[in-house]
């Protein structure tokens, strides 16, 4: 296959767009893209939902509108020799399938209704068992994985019940959807996901990457069900229809460990954070599935074909990153566009003794805590607009600090510089922030689209496509470097700070639910 003229095309469905780009298989950029920003539903607090209908429609006009930018470009679309998805991940889609037609809206995944379903399961199982489950599956039992999801849909939602029971059901997460649909759908489409995919739903054993009877049984979840686990890079089959027709659909990775692989981190080791919606920092861990007693999640990083190993990392999720500007430009209107809060920002030089918790829907690791709500606390007179802003970025930096010293402490070596990537790295003043917060290097690579690289390598590295090998592929040296720039005793005074503003944001539910 001639690698020079090929091109590899990525679809990249994330909470907030949806975005379809395609690469230059001989150098890794990107050619030309395609985006479409998608509506999330709010029917009450705490529920997050997605038109599973709204997501493949964008998908297929970003498919069509790429396309057309490559006959723009006198490119001929014969050139693109295959197709990767990275998806958010956790997000739960139900469909019937006789109809092929959704059952109910995605439940997106940072939606907390299912507090009330986690809580009875605590309530019925002793710690033991808990800490068994955790073992098997690599999470903790928490809101924002799919198979809680999923015991929701079948206890509340009429037409999901009738669904199981007349074995019409069909339900995955947003990589199975699309894959099914863009493969034929009820026409024969492949019911399938990946394994990177799979291992964040509670119901994958992180050893065998298998579906597992027993978490199946203790979410009373019929594994008939479940789509089949397939490694993240394989032709799966060919697209069917639309402006990708007969194109091999050959890759897969959910977002985030899409983007470990766009960022390159295949050694032992390496770890990247990206900053989109949420936060997520991941830690090559090799072939070792490593138990976290720091609040981490133990989670697939990739499988590169059938054949190979399995490649696990460590994760730190957090929920609010860029969530918190949407809500500052949404909710209380302080700015006009997302990226207005760097100017905003650096119009002060500290945040005026002003810390932000953004615990909206509870807090990720290394908590773990679903009462917990979101508080700006040391107000004064003095506070204005600017430094709301700015305490926002550190909001952000401060949660990728409490990640980064659980990672530390879980796999015993420090890291020494931190690989960035995500929407929010455009944000200079951040990057600094986090420089200073953690005390060693940030590197944003001038190339920041990882995420959907990362489905663009899998894609081309499956048996049959060969058109990138990830054991030649070198990190990029084209990169920004943000260097610390405060003293430790300073960086770790205004660390305590942030402890005591997390400390008093807890149990918050709980609280006014007694009082």
């Amino acid at each position: 296959m001639n690698k020079t003229s090929s091109l590899i095309a990525a679809i990249d469905q994330g909470t907030s767009s949806t975005r379809v780009l395609i690469f230059s298989a001989a150098t890794g950029k990107v050619v030309t893209f395609h985006q479409i920003e998608l509506k999330s539903h709010y029917p009450h607090e705490g529920w997050v939902e997605q038109d599973p209908c709204e997501i493949l429609s964008t998908v297929k006009e970003c498919m069509e509108k790429v396309v057309e930018k490559l006959k723009n470009l006198n490119l001929d679309i014969k050139n693109i020799k295959a197709v990767g998805i990275t998806n958010q991940r956790e997000t739960t889609v139900t469909w019937d399938k006789k109809t092929g037609v959704p059952l109910h809206n995605a439940i997106v995944w940072l939606d907390a209704r299912t507090k009330s379903t986690v809580d009875n399961f605590k309530a019925k199982v002793p710690e033991s068992e808990l800490e068994d489950i955790r073992k098997l599956c690599g999470l903790p039992l928490s809101t924002y994985f799919s198979a809680v999801k999923i015991r929701w849909l079948l206890d509340n939602i009429e037409a999901v019940k009738n669904a199981v029971k007349e074995d019409r059901l069909m339900v995955g997460t947003v990589d199975t959807w699309l894959i099914y649909n863009l493969t034929g759908g009820t026409n024969a489409g492949i019911y399938v996901t990946d394994v990177t995919n799979a291992s964040r739903t509670m119901l994958m054993n992180i050893k065998t990457t298998n579906w597992d009877e027993t978490l199946c049984k203790f979410f009373d979840i019929p594994m008939k069900i479940l789509p089949t686990i397939k490694s993240s890079s394989e032709i799966y089959a060919h697209i069917t229809d639309g402006a990708f027709k007969g194109i091999p659909l050959s890759g897969c990775l959910g977002d985030q460990q899409a983007a470990l692989v766009g960022q390159s981190c295949f050694e032992k080791g390496q770890a990247k954070n990206t900053y989109g919606t949420g936060c997520f920092l991941l830690y090559n861990t090799g072939v070792e599935s490593i138990t976290s007693h720091h609040g981490l999640l133990t989670t697939v990083g990739y499988k590169f074909g059938p054949n190979s190993p399995t490649v696990y990392a460590l994760e730190g999720s957090v929920a609010v990153a860029g969530d918190a500007v949407k809500w500052l430009r949404d909710g209380l209107g302080l700015i006009e566009k997302s990226s207005d809060i760097e100017a905003l920002a650096t119009s002060v030089p500290n945040s005026g003794g002003a810390y932000f918790v953004p615990a909206f829907s509870g807090l990720y690791a290394p908590y773990w805590q679903t009462d917990a709500r979101g508080i700006i606390i040391g107000l004064t007179q003095f506070t204005n607009k600017a430094h709301i802003a700015r305490a926002t970025l550190e909001a952000v930096s401060f949660q990728t600090r409490e990640l980064l010293d659980a990672m530390n402490q879980d796999s015993g070596i420090p890291l020494t510089s931190l690989k960035v990537d995500g929407g929010m790295t455009a944000n200079s003043l951040l990057m600094q922030i986090q420089a200073d917060l953690l005390g060693i290097p940030v590197v944003r690579p001038s190339m920041t689209e990882t995420t959907a690289l990362g489905a663009a390598v899998a894609a081309g590295s499956a048996e049959g496509i060969a058109l990138w090998d990830i054991k030649t592929k070198k990190e990029s040296s084209d990169v920004t470097i943000f260097q610390p720039k405060v003293d430790e005793s300073e960086r770790e005074a205004h660390y305590s700070k942030w402890k005591l503003a997390v400390q008093r944001c807890m149990k918050w539910e709980q609280n006014s639910d007694q009082s």
